[in-house]
Parts: structure tokens; sequence; C-alpha cells
């Protein structure tokens, strides 16, 4: 077995191409990025590794590998990250799945699929690994009920598994379970994988036994913390016996659970202390999927600070003799610089970030960094994947998982396109037609680029949607569109332009609805509080609780106005719209910034001093305010849609206009109409 000291190693074997390493860094502005690192016996030609991610493209049933799974995968190697890791892949395929398409590793009949993989990977010089887990608890309860078999867990937690099929797991299940990571681990080594990542967070099997909040045994696996370690340290050992050698190792824990009741920061490093004698690589991640807050952390979306998880990571790798790797709200190729450069951690994980621009990496060695598309960390990538459906596409790159569109198909006839609208829809419509090859003159009213994302962008914490609004107007206008900005369309301008084809993109407008007082100086849209457009008081009642007036909220709460937020609805019903994840954290936000949260309340009239509201027991009150926000959603100018559909027969209608939804889905919307004309 290789040293474990990487430094050494890398200097003897690597001694001849250090001049070049060093020359490499000098053409890019993210050395640390680009400096290869020796894991075990493996060079690695970069720090950034694709984040093990849920595709949901093997076979539901079986977990057989599909051309799907094979193509998402090598795509993960072409975007040339160091190591791509295949997400979520179970050791016992019956009882230890926590999603329902995992790649199984657990047949024999497997491993011709596996080897396809890798070569697959190794085409584009990457190393492959596979995160290798028992959900345990996790366990889809009814799937293992089943087949007769329970669900396996350290303990059963009284008022948290009460009416699920779990037991506490036996020795003997214990020693299964050791033979089948072994036999997995086996089957990687046999199908040329470079690495496995033994799982050993997110409340699943291996990390129950760590955490005292879900292991109650009052055995030699319970109680104390060298007990609570006992089990994980024998799965660890059994795996480096069989790897030593032949393929590397790699662990993932949560440096950060975010549940009550969890194991220390101090215990986990003396966890893995002992631990850092089997493996290769610490992974840090963070959360746990058995708690909506937790799962919330290991998910992370906008609401979650961007590198939330690298000060924990920093701490750990003080303590470890190995490379120590961090994922967590990494969304920029600068944050992975600057923490690389800083010692925090040897490897950065990424995925989200490199599905928004797959050209990443390959960007940011050309010194072409601003030119990466990036990241909203809205998690419109992984909304299918919480129902098992394969990932559906990024909010601003509606090419992801689309390989057949990685070079867009050439227009048979050129013709001259009309675009209306210069909003998210309209700037992804005319930058697409164009690579086509049409000939594109796009309209916006205003006298910027821009439309609705300007308040969507408001929240202190969306630092990504920020950046998008300045990379996507860039690069529209740099994209050979013609743009004439501060222009109404009418359906006289259409006919004297007389274009081949129009796009209408002209969003939506804010819902008024026929409240008494809604048209009062001192009430204001919440467009245009977002956008400062108009002064805000100190006392501040917000008239609709969805995503924008709870956004709007959470902001104003934060810049320490006294804030009431009003709904109809009650608190669960709101938010819909939201990635599933994300919503508890709204509330978690609403409460942290002191907003007075009336839900399930009406809105009966706006008045001068403020709003009367009913609750549901009928009872009226007076909300007293200095300026009123109405934030009650958007409606379709539909009069003016049908107005501009009129004169072209060729007319498509894209984003708001079309439908009311996201950013991401108005952008796929045009991106696919765009590829009709």
């Amino acid at each position: 077995m290789t040293s474990k000291n990487s430094n050494y190693y890398f200097t003897q074997r690597f001694s001849t191409v250090k001049g070049m390493i060093i020359a490499m860094s000098k053409f890019n502005d993210y050395p640390h990025v680009f400096q290869p690192i020796q894991i075990g016996n493996m060079l690695v030609k970069n720090r950034i590794q694709w984040s093990p991610i849920v595709s949901n493209h093997a076979e539901v049933e079986s977990g057989l590998c599909t051309p799907e799974l094979i193509e998402f995968i090598a795509a993960q190697a072409r975007t040339g990250v160091g190591i791509v890791t295949i997400g979520a892949t179970p050791i016992d395929f019956d009882r230890g799945r926590d999603f329902f398409s995992c790649l199984s590793v657990t047949r024999d009949t497997d491993t011709p699929y596996l080897k396809r993989i890798a070569n697959e990977v190794h085409r584009y010089g990457a190393k492959i690994s596979v995160e290798l887990t028992h959900a345990g608890r996790m366990v889809n309860a009814a799937e293992a009920a089943l087949k007769g078999k329970p669900a396996l867990a350290p303990s059963v937690i009284p008022g948290v598994d009460d009416g699920r099929n779990i037991k506490s797991i036996s020795r003997e299940e214990m020693d299964q379970v050791i033979q089948n990571m072994v036999a997995a681990v086996k089957r990687c080594i046999h199908a040329g994988f470079d690495m496995v990542m033994v799982h050993m967070g997110h409340g699943n099997l291996f990390s129950s036994f760590l955490t005292p909040a879900f292991n109650l045994r009052k055995d030699e696996y319970g109680g104390s913390l060298e007990n609570r370690m006992r089990f994980p340290l024998e799965v660890l050992k059994a795996v480096r016996e069989v790897a030593e050698g032949k393929i590397n190792v790699e662990m993932r824990i949560a440096g950060k659970e975010y549940i009550p009741n969890s194991s220390t920061l101090e215990e986990r490093i003396i966890f893995l202390k002992e631990a850092q004698k089997y493996v290769d690589l610490v992974n840090i991640s963070a959360g746990t999927l058995f708690d909506r807050i937790g799962f919330a952390y290991n998910m992370p979306g906008y609401y979650i600070p961007p590198k939330f998880n690298v000060e924990v990571a920093a701490e750990i790798k003080k303590h470890l003799d190995i490379p120590v790797s961090v994922v967590g709200g990494i969304s920029t190729i600068e944050d992975a610089e600057e923490i690389l450069a800083s010692g925090a951690a040897d490897i950065v994980l990424m995925a989200k970030a490199l599905i928004a621009d797959e050209e990443l990496v390959k960007k940011a060695y050309r010194g072409k960094a601003q030119d990466i598309r990036p990241c909203l960390r809205c998690m419109f990538c992984l909304r299918n994947a919480m129902f098992d459906a394969p990932l559906g596409s990024c909010a601003v790159n509606p090419r992801s998982y689309r390989e057949k569109y990685r070079i867009l198909p050439k227009a048979e006839n050129k013709k001259k396109v009309m675009v209306i609208g210069g909003g998210p829809a309209g700037m992804e419509a005319a930058q697409t037609l164009v690579k086509r090859g049409h000939e594109v003159v796009l309209y916006e009213k205003e006298n910027q680029l821009g439309g609705r994302l300007y308040e969507a962008s408001a929240l202190y914490l969306k630092e990504g949607f920020r950046r998008y609004i300045k990379w996507v107007i860039r690069q529209t206008e740099n994209c050979g569109a013609k743009i004439i900005l501060g222009t109404t369309v009418t359906p006289e301008l259409i006919a004297q332009e007389n274009p081949d084809a129009v796009i209408v993109a002209i969003g939506a407008e804010t819902l008024l609805p026929p409240i008494k007082g809604i048209d009062l100086p001192h009430v204001i849209t919440v467009s245009e509080a977002d956008r400062k457009l108009k002064p805000i008081g100190e006392k501040v009642v917000i008239c609709g609780g969805g995503l924008s007036g709870s956004e709007c909220a959470i902001e104003l709460g934060r810049e320490g106005k006294n804030v009431t937020l009003v709904d109809a609805l009650p608190e669960e019903e709101t938010c819909k719209e939201m990635f599933p994840l994300m919503r508890p954290m709204v509330s978690e936000k609403l409460r942290e910034f002191k907003v007075n949260l009336l839900y399930e309340t009406k809105v009966t009239e706006i008045a001068d001093k403020g709003v009367i509201v009913t609750d549901k027991q009928g009872q009226s009150r007076l909300l007293e305010a200095d300026t009123v926000i109405v934030a009650f959603g958007l409606r379709q100018n539909k009069e003016l849609i049908e107005q501009l559909c009129s004169v072209v027969p060729e007319t498509y209608v894209v984003g708001d206009a079309y439908q009311i939804g996201l950013i991401g889905t108005a952008v796929n919307n045009a991106f696919d109409m765009a590829l009709e004309v």
C-alpha cells in the first residue's frame, strides 16, 4: 500500500512533471484548483470532485444500469472534474435503498455494467468512485415490509419509528451487512473503479450508530462513544482489508447533523482519528435525511449560506493525517479556489454548479471564468428526484441532462424572428434562436433587460440570482441579436417589422384583487418593495404569504422593520412552488427575523391606518401599518397576448405569458419553443 504521506509520494513519483505543474498554474487564475493531488495510489488531475447525487436513471425494480445512466456519468466526466462519484448506491438492494432508482452493485452480473461506467469515465482522464450506502431506517419501510423484512436500525426510537416496520439490528445482521459491503467493494475492484466512498453520514445505518439520538442500545454497540464507534469501525476495517493496494477508500461523514442530541464535533474528530487508519480520503458533508432541517442542510438551497460547511471541515482537517474533502453550498470556482488556498480542505465537491454550467472547469482553466453560467442554488434541478423520477432540467441551463442538445441543431431555414420581452424567457429564446442561425430582434418595454429577475433576486441570500442577472444580460447583449429597449410592442409594430416568426415573452402582471383601499397611497406592490422603488415605513403589513411575499418579509425583517405577514392559507399550504426541502427554511427565516405570522387570515379591507383582516373564527381586527405591500401573485394579460398573437401565423408564447411559474420553468419553456422555430 502506498504511504498515506501524499506529499512524499507525489514528490517521488512525479518530480519529473513538477515544472509542468508549476507552469500550468500560471495559465489560469485558480492554481490550487488545478494542482494535481495524490490520493492513496491514484493521482487526481485537479481538486474538483463531482459530488454524489441521485440521478434516478437506473432501472427501478432491479437497479440495472441503463444507457441513460452511463451517459449521465460520462457527461459528468466530460466536465473536466478530477473525480466522478456515483451517488446513493446501496449494498443491500432490498433493505438498504433510500431512493428507488439506484444502481445495483449487489450481483456479480452487475460487474460488466460497472466496467462500462469505469471505462467511460477513464476516457476523459477522470477517476471513478461510488458512494456505497445502507439506508437503515430511511429505507422505504413499506417496500421492506412487502418483502417480509423490516428496515434495520441501531435502535427503534419511541415516538419516531412508531407504526413503521423497523427492528434493532442483530449481531448476525451486522455481519451480513459487512459481508454485503465487502462483496460490493470486490465488484468495484473487478470493474476497474479507482475508489469507493463508504457512506457514514446523513442518518443512514452506519451514521445512526454514531448519533446518540438514533442509538439507544445497551450492548457493546451503544452508550459510550467507544461503543457507538465499534460497528462503523468494523465496517471500515473490513473494507480496508479487501481494498488494500487494489482500490482507494473514501469515507463520507456529516461534520454537523443539525439535529438535537447529535454527536458532538469533538466526538466525530475522535472517531475520524481512528477511522483514518482505514481510509485514504475523508469527505465532510452535513445534515441528515431523517429530519426536515437536517435534510435542508444535506441538500442546501439558497436559504443556507454558501460554504457553510467549510469551517467544520477545516477544524476536522487539523486533526487528521489524510486528505479531507468538503461539500456544501460551494457554487463558484472562486469559492473552490479560496477554500483550497486557505488549507481548509484538499478537494472540493460540487454538483449543482456543474449542472448549471457543464463547462465550469474548462472555462476556469482557459481564463474565461466570466462566462461561467451562475448556479442559483434554487434546487430546480433536483425537483424530480424527490419523486423518484430522473433528474430534471436546470433552471438556467435547459440543455442539462439533455445530451442530444449538447450541440444545438441548426435551423433548416433562416428566419427573421421578433422576440417580445427581455425577461429570462425572452433572453433565453433570443440566445437560442441566434445560435440556431436565425436573425433576431428583441424588444423590451423597459430601459433595461432582466424583467422580474430583479425582484426575484432581492432577498439577501440570493447572491446566485444577482450573478445570474449580470451574466444573462451580458450573454444576451453579446449573442448577436439586435436589442431595442424602451419600446412597447403593438400589433401595428409587428406588422411593420413583418417578421417570419414571433416569440411572445411579455411575462405576467401583478395581481391586484378588488379589495377596498388597494389603491391608497401607502399601498405598494411586492415588486416595488423588492426593487426599492418606493419608500417603506417601519411598520409593514404584507398581504400574501406565497414565495414573493414571504421573501419580502424576510428581507424587511432582516432590516429591522416590524413586519406582519398575512395569508388566507394554512402555513403548510404556502410556498408550494418551492423545492420541498427548502420550504421549512422559509419558516425558519421568517421566525429568525421575528416576522409576525397570521395564516388562515383573510385581508378584507385596506384602511388609511393599516389592514383589516378576518381570522378563521370570523373575528376582524385592524393591523396598523405605515406601508402595506400586496403580494397576491401574478396574472397573465390575456387580452394583450391575444393581440400580439394575431398578426403573424408562426407565433409562440413562452415564459409566464404561457404559464406562470418559476424562473426555471420560463427558461426551459423558452428554450424548447426556440427549437421549434
